[in-house]
């Protein structure tokens, strides 16, 4: 057999072989597309999901607090949610599971006016605070009060349906719980009101990852989700190590991402991802649920492997 002959047999075989097939996963989105999902749109774009063998379908949610309640159902593999929703829902019995952390620090805040009547926590006594998702903002709504001796009845309680900027500037509330520090308070800016913010991490609550991974705790396939977020670390890394050809990457995926409010959350939100997304804190989930039985926001405290884990640690 010639040399030319057994080049040519082996590319006819190698042309022969079947293209296998991508493995497929479907990921709900907390909110339409922004900085905050940053490492997967990257992950994306740059083929970080394709070189794990993975097709990745990223939905952007009708509703907000739908997201965990459709991986529960079984109609999406893995939702971006937060780790305050995450405790309350597997309470309820919702077979959910945090598996991974795309924010790792607190962006939620109790948001003001910074020249309003609302100067301190205790200034809210009385006063009406806009909300979006019941159950979590009102739990950390009850704790951030509590550190300054008032409770929900010292409040009114005002459900403003995901308008919390627009809400607080035409003062149908007097604060918004809520609004994310690295983008409402550039969006008043911006709209030519300062804001002030104050942190719930400052004012009573444990620290907590904001932004996670929640998959259905009964189908889980650790391998498949091991994958996913090994990508995603890549599009962390991706953007650590090279952040202008990132942003250029990610805000070439939408024209509204280029504007100012998400250049600026782009800049905000960059030190606040986890670089290891997998790497599972058991004693921050520890603390949380410890803090939500003892504000008696649940009624017993689970074990962390009840709401978290490593996909790639030991079972």
């Amino acid at each position: 057999m010639t040399h030319r002959f057994a080049a040519a047999l082996l590319a006819a075989l190698t042309f022969a072989l079947p293209v296998h097939a991508q493995d497929k996963l479907t990921l709900i989105l907390d909110w339409y597309v922004n900085p905050d999902h940053a490492p997967i749109i990257l992950a994306q774009e740059l083929g970080f999901f394709a070189d794990q063998g993975l097709e990745v379908e990223v939905i952007a949610p009708a509703d907000p607090s739908e997201p965990p309640k459709l991986v529960a159902a079984g109609r999406a593999d893995l939702a971006v949610s937060y780790q305050p929703q995450l405790h309350l829902q597997v309470h309820e019995g919702l077979p959910l599971l945090r598996v991974g952390t795309l924010v790792a620090t607190p962006l939620n805040c109790l948001m003001v006016t910074a020249d309003g009547p609302v100067q301190g926590l205790a200034d809210l006594k009385g006063r009406r605070v806009g909300y979006s998702v019941s159950g979590v903002e009102e739990a950390v709504m009850a704790a951030m009060l509590h550190s300054v001796e008032l409770d929900l009845g010292d409040v009114e309680m005002v459900n403003v349906n995901w308008s919390l900027t627009p809400a607080l500037m035409t003062g149908q509330v007097d604060a918004v719980i809520g609004a994310f520090r690295n983008f409402e308070l550039t969006q008043m800016q911006l709209a030519g009101t300062e804001g002030r913010c104050f942190f719930p991490e400052e004012s009573g609550l444990p620290s907590y990852d904001e932004l996670i991974f929640v998959a259905n705790s009964e189908t889980l396939d650790r391998a498949l989700v091991g994958r996913f977020l090994a990508a995603v670390e890549k599009g962390t890394e991706y953007m650590l190590n090279h952040p202008a050809a990132a942003f250029a990457t990610f805000s070439a995926t939408s024209p509204d991402l280029s504007g100012e409010l998400n250049t600026r959350a782009w800049a905000d939100t960059l030190p606040r991802f986890a670089h290891s997304p997998a790497a599972l804190d058991h004693g921050r989930y520890a603390r949380f649920e410890a803090f939500l039985h003892e504000a008696g926001l649940v009624d017993s405290i689970l074990p962390v492997s009840k709401l978290a884990v490593d996909p790639g640690a030991p079972e």
